[in-house]
This record gives structure tokens, sequence and C-alpha cells, in this order.
């Protein structure tokens, strides 16, 4: 038990000592949590590891930009960006350049940020584990024994997705062909959403509390949808089976649905995983707000958040794999809506 309360206590410690940085920087003020919640949950040139006594040590990423005026590219890290680029604070730190008239445009960034380093990592990891896994079928035929440990629980975890989800909600003759995809997106958002409840390096990366992950998520299986489905999915937006007037009203509101499907699975998965961590981060920011209210407060407010902590991590663990079972469900429903076969009477 004690070995657990000691384990508990140095997570919070390595979530809140990034903390301290930001804190130190406002100089005669107190604690702006908004603004350090943000700050956290944006993406970064930089990934920062942890602050000590006002030193900062952070990964430096390769940035890389076009610019503009002359149309050269620039190839550098954060801590000696070139002019006429700066880092706009009004832009959540985005890179800008100041042109020759004196104003600020957006040049062509393909820098490698935190989120895109985390999703290479997360890739890796990914590649690792199935990669070991086809090692171990490999040596096998099948008479051999079920697998045990990892390999029988990716198996299963694998098993239930395919069989329980894919092919129940988009049917047996129409299920191979997406399941590839359907699994994947599974797999890379529950190991996106694991691997960023680390507070240190090489996760803490919001990568699925980012909308641009979360857009292009959508828009995949927006394609998949829409450019697969059979004719009679289109026969019932185009041309519905109503009375005629009725055409009229449910043509537009079916093709406006059309757009509502990956709008909701983008905006569900996009504000779960950033309402998680924005509230975890604030929990934290609480440990700093009590201290500077007094030593009474500050050992009141560090109960309070750590047991805070502890169960919003706990519940962040559920909502990850929540979250990616629901994305995947919703998709295969989805998809499974655009194979529907027209039984005539």
């Amino acid at each position: 038990m004690k070995r657990i309360k000691s384990i508990l206590l140095f997570a919070v410690m390595l979530i809140a000592l990034p903390m301290q940085a930001s804190e130190g920087e406002k100089e005669g003020g107190g604690l702006d949590i908004p603004e350090i919640v943000l700050e956290h949950l944006a993406d970064a040139y930089e990934w920062h590891v942890t602050s000590y006594e006002g030193h900062h040590l952070s990964i430096p990423l390769p940035i890389i930009v076009r610019s503009s005026a002359s149309g050269e590219w620039a190839f550098c890290t954060a801590h000696n960006l070139p002019e006429p680029f700066f880092f706009d604070s009004e832009h959540h730190g985005k890179i800008y350049e100041r042109m020759p008239d004196g104003s600020a445009t957006r040049p062509i960034d393909l820098s490698v940020t935190k989120t895109v380093c985390q999703i290479w990592i997360v890739v890796l990891l990914l590649a690792a584990i199935f990669l070991g896994c086809a090692r171990w079928y490999k040596k096998r035929d099948c008479k051999s024994d079920a697998p045990r440990g990892f390999v029988g629980a990716v198996e299963m975890l694998v098993m239930t997705i395919h069989d329980d989800l894919i092919k129940s909600c988009i049917g047996e003759k129409y299920y191979k062909p997406y399941a590839p995809y359907l699994l994947t997106v599974f797999f890379f958002i529950l190991t996106t959403n694991m691997v960023g409840l680390l507070p240190i390096f090489p996760g803490g990366a919001n990568v699925t509390g980012n909308i641009n992950i979360t857009l292009f998520l959508a828009l995949c299986t927006m394609l998949a949808i829409n450019i697969f489905a059979n004719a009679h999915y289109w026969k019932e937006i185009l041309w519905p089976e109503v009375p005629g007037p009725l055409k009229l009203l449910m043509i537009p509101i079916e093709i406006f649905g059309v757009f509502t499907k990956p709008f909701a699975l983008m905006i569900r998965l996009f504000a779960n995983m950033m309402a998680g961590h924005a509230v975890i981060l604030s929990f934290t920011c609480v440990i700093f707000l009590g201290w500077s209210m007094g030593v009474a407060y500050g050992i009141g407010l560090n109960l309070f958040s750590a047991v805070m902590l502890l169960f919003m991590n706990c519940l962040e663990v559920l909502v990850a794999f929540v979250q990616a079972y629901v994305f995947t469900l919703l998709s295969a429903v989805f998809i499974g809506l655009a194979h529907v076969d027209h039984h005539a009477e």
C-alpha cells in the first residue's frame, strides 16, 4: 500500500512539475489557470519536459517554413527562428511572417510539432506491438495452444472489435473491406489517448484533443461511407420514398445529414478528450493556487487535488477506451447504413 501511495504521489508531482515554469514567469502576479491550461493543451514547436528553479528542459523539434515573400525555405528550431518569422501569441504561438509592408501572414508550415512527433511515436509503438504479435503467430500453426499474456490480450481486443462491433454493425456481406480501416482507427485513437495520459515524455501530447486530427479521422470515415456506398443509399438521399411534396423537404435534410455525421464524430472525440485534459490540468493548478493562499489552504487543497487527480486519471483511462470504441462503433454503423440492401415487397 505504501508503494502505491508513493507511485501516486510521484505521478502527481510529475504532472505538476512543468507547471512551476509557468507560475514563475508571472513575476508579482497570481496564477493564471486558464492561460496555463490552454498553453499545455495547444500544439508546440518544442517538447517541454520539465522545469526546475527557472530552468527549462525542452526537446527542440525541427521547424520547416517557406517564406511567402522570397519563396525560400527555412530549416531551424524554436531557439533560432530567423527573421522575418516570429511566434504570434495572438494565434496560439503559431509561426507568422512579417511582410515588407508591415503586415503579418501565415507562411507554408511543414514543421514537426509536438502533435506530429506524438503521432510518430504512436505509429512506432503500434508497429512494434503488431509486428511482435505477428512474429508470435508465424512460429505457430492452427494446432498450437491459444496465446497468453500480452499477445492473448491483443488477440482478444482485436477479435472483440472485429466480430462484435465491425461485423455486427456493417453486416457479414460487406464488412471485410472496412475491417482493416476500422481496426486501425480504433487502435490509433486508443493508443494516442493512453499515451497522452503519461505526464512526461514520450507522452502528454493532446493529440485527439486537437481538432485537426479528429477532423482528418472524420473525413476518412466520410469518404469510406459515401464513395463506396451502394445505389440504394444514394437513392434514399436524393430521391427518398415519401410523398411528392415531402421530397422537397426531405432531400435537403438528407444531404445535410451526409455532413453532420462526420461532424458529430469530429466534435464528440475532440470535446471529450480536450475536456478531460483540461480538468486534469486545472486540478494540478489548484495545488499551486492553494500554496499561494497560505499553508492551511495549501494542505487542504493539496489533499483535495490529489484525490481528484487520482479519480480523473482513472476516469480518463476509461474514457480513452470508450471514445475509441464509440468512434469506431459510429463509423461502423454509418458505413453499415450505406450498404443496406433494398428488399422490395
